[in-house]
């Protein structure tokens, strides 16, 4: 393995890290458009809150595909074949969450504007639910053959494993994306936030001890790193305690960087797992690795020195964007 090889895994990473700590308050809030919003005046207010970010941070999976195409063609190959259908639900997900936002605002009948709202609303718990399955179905192990082709079946897709990973990743964006509305509104919803994470807290913590226990059962993470395995799972555990004392003590940011810190450590622990795989099989002679999954030196040197002089021009603009829009919203009652 050399070292353009591991940085470009580390890579992927990071752009799987930005895509969940940014998407994940995205598909939250998206959750919660007609659950958690009482009234046409509160759901605008809810969406508003992401409206001017929800678009670019998909970018970041966008960007995370693409670098794995180009760098990991075979890990590209095999994931998107073999994970086909999982992937079309998911970019049926956020087609539909997508498109609702637009086509609410100028529904002109209330049937109409109902059905786009079920449409963001579904469409984001959809997505959140299936990036998760897939994500714990791939560590469980699939069928690969030695030419690097899966042929799975429903039961390595949907397990009980991959069902307990969907709903956790989906608390996750859930809670994440109530500490943003903490973050972006007053009054109301500000309130009405912190009180259902001080519910859904637990629930969380109760879902991430089932998680462990099924991740020791179904993957080899604790057998082949117990050390850095059991050292990010503590530190999630410790981060979602941090994020909840943050809701019970009002402190909004504390609360907001820790589920976003949660989100990155199921990343950084599905990494960690994989590494030095890139897919694993259920015969582990046909695991895919990162030494002979990889582009060819030349490519990854040219992608490198392009990623590190463009990086920093996306970033500013990033930044710059957020900071643009970061004056919060009032809740209906408030501004009337």
């Amino acid at each position: 393995m050399t070292n353009l090889q591991l940085l470009w895994f580390i890579l992927i990473g990071v752009l799987f890290s930005g895509f969940f700590f940014l998407e994940g308050f995205d598909f939250g809030v998206g959750m919660l458009i007609k659950s958690f919003a009482r009234d046409d005046a509160e759901r605008d207010v809810v969406i508003r809150t992401i409206g001017p970010h929800w678009d670019g941070n998909e970018v970041w999976l966008i960007t995370a595909g693409g670098a794995m195409f180009a760098s990991f063609p075979m890990w590209y190959a095999t994931l998107f074949s073999g994970f086909y259908l999982v992937l079309f639900l998911i970019l049926a997900a956020l087609i539909f969450r997508g498109v609702s936002f637009e086509f609410r605002a100028n529904m002109r009948t209330q049937t109409w504007k109902t059905f786009w709202e079920w449409a963001g609303t579904i469409g984001s718990g959809c997505a959140a639910f299936l990036f998760g399955m897939l994500f714990t179905a791939m560590i469980k192990g699939m069928p690969i053959d030695q030419n690097g082709d899966m042929t799975a079946h429903f039961t390595d897709y949907v397990n009980l494993f991959s069902i307990v990973g969907g709903v956790a990743v989906t608390v996750l964006c859930l809670v994440h994306g109530l500490n943003f509305i903490r973050l972006k509104t007053e009054g109301g919803l500000r309130d009405r936030a912190r009180a259902w994470n001080k519910i859904l807290y637990p629930v969380l913590f109760a879902g991430e001890v089932v998680f462990a226990i099924l991740l020791f059962v179904y993957t080899d993470f604790f057998q082949k790193k117990p050390l850095s395995t059991t050292v990010i799972v503590a530190f999630l555990v410790v981060v979602t305690a941090l994020a909840y004392w943050g809701v019970l003590g009002n402190h909004e940011w504390l609360s907001f960087v820790g589920s976003g810190l949660s989100l990155i450590s199921v990343v950084v622990l599905i990494f960690n797992g994989l590494f030095p795989r890139v897919m694993v099989a259920n015969n582990p002679a046909y695991s895919l690795l990162i030494k002979n999954s990889s582009n060819s030196p030349y490519t990854l040197h040219l992608m490198t020195i392009l990623t590190f002089s463009i990086l920093p021009i996306v970033l500013v603009y990033f930044i710059w964007s957020y900071w643009v829009f970061y004056k919060r919203l009032a809740s209906p009652k408030q501004s009337a």
